[in-house]
Parts: C-alpha cells; structure tokens; sequence
C-alpha cells in the first residue's frame, strides 16, 4: 500500500496546481504579462538555488547537456511563460488549466515526430479524444462563439511545454529531475530578461502597489510551484508514474470551479465537456503504458 503521507501530498499538489491558475488570473489583474511571469520566476530561481545550496546536490552539467538544458529553458520557461501569461490575460483560469492537461497527448504524438517513438493505436485514439476536447474548450469555452486569441496563445504555451519535455526526456538520461528543474528555470529566467526590457520599452509594464498581491506571488512561487514539485517528485519516486498521474487530472477541474466562486467565471458546457474529453483522451493513452513517463514537474512546475 502507498504511504498515505505521499498521497495526501499529491493531494496537495492538485489542489495547489488548480489554484495556481486561478491566482494566476488574479494578480494579471494588477501586473502587466510578462512582468508577472518573470517576477514568478526569480521568486522560483532564488528558491530553488537556495533549496541546491543547502543540499549541495547539483553537480555541474557536461557541455552536452549545457544545450539541451538551454534548449529546455527556451521552450519550456521563455516561450511557455511568454504565451501561457498572455493567454491568460485574454482567457480562463478554467480554460488555461484544461488546456495546458492536453501537454501528455502532444509530447506523445512530438515524440512520435522528432523521437520516432512508438505510438500506439490506444495512445493515438486518446489523441483523437482529447484533441476533440480541445476544439469544443476553444470554440465554444468562451464569452462568445469562436476561436479566443487567449486561446490560441495558451495552446502555444501549451505545445512549448511539450517540446521542452523532449529535450528533458534525454536531460533524465544522465540527470536527475530535480537537477532539469533547477537549470533549466534558471536559465529560463535569465532569457526572459529581454522580453520584460521590452515590455517596459513599450510602455505596458506596470505592477501592482498591493503588499498582500506581492505576498501572494511569493506564496504561489515557493509554495504552488517551488513545494509542490518537490513533493510531485516524492510521490512520482515513492507510487510510481502510472498512480501520481491519476492526480493530474484533478487540476482542471479545481480550477473551474475556484475561478467561478472567486474571479466570476462562468462554467460553461463546453469546458465541462470538452475536459472530460481531454482527461479521458489522456487516460486512454496511458492504458498499459509499458514505460514510466518523464516526471511532468521537470520544467513544468511554473507553468500553472
């Protein structure tokens, strides 16, 4: 039997997962796009770095795996950090977080593409599902009738997340989960430094001048992201791969229904639908999988 610790934890995780969207959401009310994610990320770094300077556990990367890890930072913090708060800005909580569960399928069918792994007529017919929901999320999920460029840019953050994990799936090979999450933010944060230089050249870099709304980005960086990955990665070591996986299914609907009681998003039929089609696609393509997947928290922590 599984340490009830260890599942209460991944409890945990899903709970502060959901409502990291949801928070999210809230403080884009007061900080332009870009500068929230980047201060996320600092946050995170200095956490991290801390956390590696205490264990004195990271080891130096070879050359090798210097560029797979900057590779992982473009894709899965500068250009998913990027889209995922723009999208936000001009989405959902609810809709941000059902889409960003459709990040297995597409790392299954990139993987497909680039890796030439194989994929299986079950992991392709989970595919079908979930991309299915995913057209009624972005068609119908929103205020109106169409396609949502907030949307369209959390797909993009979506698919940089999805890329990213490629490049992981080689980094684990010779690195630990832990050592991917460390670099790889931490590189990502530095790249990000340009784009927040050229939010402020624009003229829409403003933040917010609340005390509790910076005590609430620090909490979601230490505690949503920063806490909760470590504890992902116990339950991913201590349950396995196939039961820690079952508790990202969760997140979703957290979000959902936390953003209607706080922000006054609406639940539409349509992300009730099209999540259900997106959480079963992905349970139909993990059925009999013969491999334990990569940890989602390797780079993939900050995102919600």
């Amino acid at each position: 039997m599984p340490d009830r610790t260890v599942l209460w934890k991944l409890w945990g995780v899903s709970l502060l997962w959901g409502c990291n969207y949801v928070a999210s959401a809230y403080m884009l009310r007061d900080f332009s796009p870009i500068l929230l994610s980047f201060a996320r990320l600092v946050v995170m770094s200095l956490f991290l770095i801390s956390v590696a300077a205490v264990n004195k556990s990271l080891r130096r990367p070879t050359s090798r795996e210097w560029g797979l890890l900057l590779f992982a930072g473009i894709f899965g913090t500068l250009i998913n950090q990027l889209f995922y708060f723009t999208g936000l800005q001009h989405s959902t909580a609810g809709n941000a977080a059902l889409i960003v569960a459709l990040s297995p399928i597409a790392t299954t069918l990139l993987s497909r593409m680039f890796l030439k792994e194989q994929v299986t007529w079950v992991k392709f017919l989970g595919a079908i599902v979930a991309l299915i929901g995913v057209v009624c999320i972005v068609l119908y999920g929103g205020k109106s009738l169409g396609i949502s460029k907030g949307d369209v840019y959390l797909l993009l953050a979506m698919l940089g997340m999805s890329v990213s994990l490629l490049f992981i799936r080689k980094l684990t090979n010779g690195m630990t989960s832990y050592e991917v999450t460390i670099y790889s933010t931490v590189i990502g944060t530095i790249l990000m430094t340009p784009a927040v230089a050229f939010e402020a050249f624009q003229g829409s870099f403003h933040w917010s001048h609340h005390i509790m709304t910076w005590v609430l980005l620090i909490s979601v960086a230490v505690i949503g992201q920063g806490l909760a990955g470590f504890w992902w990665n116990q339950g991913i070591a201590e349950v396995g791969a196939s039961t820690s996986a079952m508790f990202m299914n969760i997140p979703p609907f957290i979000a959902i229904i936390v953003s209607f009681f706080l922000l006054g998003d609406p639940i539409r039929a349509a992300q009730i639908g099209g999540g259900v089609l997106i959480l079963a696609g992905v349970a139909i393509a993990n059925l009999k999988r013969r491999q334990p997947q990569v940890p989602t928290n390797a780079g993939v922590i900050k995102v919600s």
